[in-house]
């Protein structure tokens, strides 16, 4: 098993321009929220029923496909599964507000975002020159965000 620098520097391999890497800081966060919120705009009545009112909203798919994700990050770092795990539970509360209070679909603006978001990856790595890294390993799409999360780790003086 990788430990997570080794994952950081392969996927880093591919992510060394500074528009590419600020194109990343936005899109990375953005696709990580709008595929959730897909998840999230499946229908799960059937099964938020067994929970607590207080609760049920965020008993969904959304929240399985973040705690079945969060394995591959326990695995890596438990430090990076804890920051993960909350930016995830994060994005799922959001995600659930979002949904409660707008008049447009989730799954609308969620969709929007994630194509929007695409692009600007597409943009990035032409601007860098390489193909994204999960062309070479569908993984690679989990490991952008804790990427992004090592360094505001090295920022704050978290080893991972």
């Amino acid at each position: 098993m990788k430990t997570a620098q080794e994952w950081f520097d392969e996927y880093g391999v591919s992510h060394q321009n500074p528009t590419n890497k600020f194109i990343h800081w936005i899109c990375v966060p953005t696709i990580f929220f709008s595929i959730a919120g897909l998840l999230v705009s499946i229908p799960s009545d059937s099964i938020a029923s067994f929970f607590p009112p207080s609760i049920s909203a965020f008993v969904n798919f959304g929240s399985l496909a973040i705690l079945l994700t969060c394995i591959l990050y326990y695995s890596i770092s438990r430090t990076l599964f804890f920051g993960m795990l909350l930016f995830s539970a994060f994005t799922v509360w959001l995600n659930v507000r979002i949904m409660q209070s707008s008049e447009t679909p989730l799954w609308a603006i969620s969709l929007t975002l994630f194509v929007l978001a695409w692009i600007g990856q597409f943009i990035g790595h032409k601007i860098e020159g390489k193909k994204p890294s999960f062309l070479k390993d569908l993984q690679f799409l989990l490991v952008g965000p804790a990427w992004l999360l090592g360094f505001i780790y090295k920022r704050l003086g978290i080893s991972y």
